[in-house]
């Protein structure tokens, strides 16, 4: 079965859900607003939209973050509209996601988003039409030259496919420390042909003169050998080799499963946007996030063993709304919540050995040529 088919957050509103567990991918949103601002402003200054702005959302999720996206830049837009003395425009929000994303849940949200909308900007306000767009979005999703602006959170880390010939990564379940080096090249080769892809695709979708923000998360080092941006992953995949003995896993399952995820360096980044040609690079910022976002909840704690275990839950619930569905897709849904468990034990003693991981994730302002 295709990724595009199987790749989504865990729906819903429960404890293990995405959208009760994406404060982290907030924080990512949030940091994104002032290059957003740097981009809408050029966009009104070179008359790139006039009577209706087009924003896409693409891998929008579903959740409290969704909405985010879409309100910040219409509270953006609005600001500089005022600030030039010019009318507001309508807005049309297309969210994008793969097709097992919960979109039903997002529409029960509109009404809210609509009435305050109308409350914070005044009955005059708009309209604005939202509107869903399932698909991948390393292929084409839109009209020819349609786009004003683009928006991409926490996504573009995501391969389009497993990448072929990881045969020899054994059980690591992912690009770890201890991969082969063809295991790096392998992934090193899917990414670069799915972010080319990504910018050719949006190239013909974005107007001239229109803008891009998109927010993933690299590694920190070109090396990948020594960088430890999977070391979650890692410790993920040592909880399924202990189910092994256990007999609760095969080895041949764990062998032929790999999470389709790919932390570029900055460098990388920056030579496909030269190679591929359709943009300009504006910015790109790189910043640190805290793996764990609620670790200023208990920053001023002294019980090492409590903090640990409560460190390890909130991880352990973070990966479980992101992998998943993932996970159940190759490994059957009777194992998760052994899985996890076991999972937050090896995380509550990674952090008594070393401190919590950082993550990096960049910012990139691209304009269209």
């Amino acid at each position: 079965m295709s990724l595009a088919k199987i790749l989504h957050m865990n729906i819903g509103d429960g404890e293990s859900s995405y959208a009760n567990n994406s404060t982290l991918q907030e924080t990512g949103i949030r940091k994104a607003v002032p290059f957003q601002k740097l981009l809408i402003k050029g966009l009104a200054n070179h008359n790139v939209f006039n009577e209706c702005f087009t924003v896409a959302d693409l891998g929008c999720s579903s959740g409290k973050n969704t909405l985010l996206v879409a309100s910040n830049i219409i509270d953006i837009v609005h600001e500089v509209c005022q600030e030039n003395d010019r009318k507001v425009p309508q807005f049309q929000v297309c969210l994008n996601d793969l097709f097992g994303n919960d979109f039903n849940n997002i529409f029960k949200l509109l009404p809210d988003f609509y009435a305050n909308l109308r409350k914070d900007k005044g009955e005059g306000f708009g309209p604005c039409f939202v509107s869903a767009v399932p698909g991948s979005f390393y292929g084409r999703l839109f009209p020819n030259q349609s786009l004003h602006f683009v928006n991409s959170a926490n996504c573009n880390h995501w391969l389009s496919q497993v990448p072929r010939g990881l045969e020899s990564n054994g059980s690591n379940i992912c690009m770890a420390r201890a991969s082969p080096p063809n295991v790096y090249q392998a992934y090193q080769n899917q990414f670069h042909n799915d972010f080319t892809k990504f910018l050719q695709m949006r190239s013909e979708e974005v107007v001239h003169g229109g803008s891009m923000i998109l927010t993933f998360c690299v590694r920190e080092v070109a090396d990948p050998t020594i960088a430890d941006c999977f070391a979650q992953l890692e410790l993920l995949g040592q909880s399924l080799v202990d189910m092994i003995k256990e007999g609760l896993v095969r080895e041949s399952d764990i062998n032929s499963f790999n999470v389709p995820l790919y932390f570029p360096c900055e460098e990388e980044v920056r030579n496909i946007i030269e190679y591929e040609r359709s943009f300009s690079l504006e910015n790109m910022n790189v910043s640190q996030l805290n793996s764990d976002p609620y670790v200023k909840d208990y920053i001023n704690m002294t019980d090492a063993g409590e903090l640990s275990q409560i460190h390890a839950k909130n991880i352990s619930k973070v990966t479980q709304a992101v992998l998943e569905p993932l996970l159940i897709s190759h490994f059957g849904n009777s194992i998760i919540d052994m899985l996890f468990k076991k999972f937050e034990k090896h995380v509550a003693e990674d952090f008594l050995k070393q401190k919590p991981k950082r993550l990096f994730m960049t910012i990139i302002s691209l304009t269209k040529k």
